[in-house]
C-alpha cells in the first residue's frame, strides 16, 4: 500500500513526480499501520499460518 515514508524521495525525478500525482489527494497509511499488521502476524499462535496479507490505503484502488 501507499505508506507515508521517505521512500519516494529515492526515486528518479520522473518516477517520483508520477507517484506524487497518483497519491496527491489520498490519505496515506502511516508506518504504524504496517507495524500493527506485522505485530498481528508474529503474535499468532503456532497453529495459525498467515500466508498473505494485503494492507493498503482505504482510497487506494490499484
Amino acid at each position: 500500500g501507499t505508506v507515508d515514508t521517505e521512500l519516494s524521495s529515492h526515486l528518479r525525478d520522473g518516477v517520483r513526480q508520477a507517484v506524487e500525482r497518483q497519491i496527491e489527494n489520498m490519505e496515506l497509511l502511516h508506518p504504524e499501520d504496517i507495524a500493527d499488521a506485522v505485530s498481528y502476524i508474529v503474535t499468532r499462535d503456532r497453529r495459525v499460518a498467515v500466508n498473505e496479507i494485503l494492507v493498503r490505503a482505504g482510497e487506494q484502488t490499484w
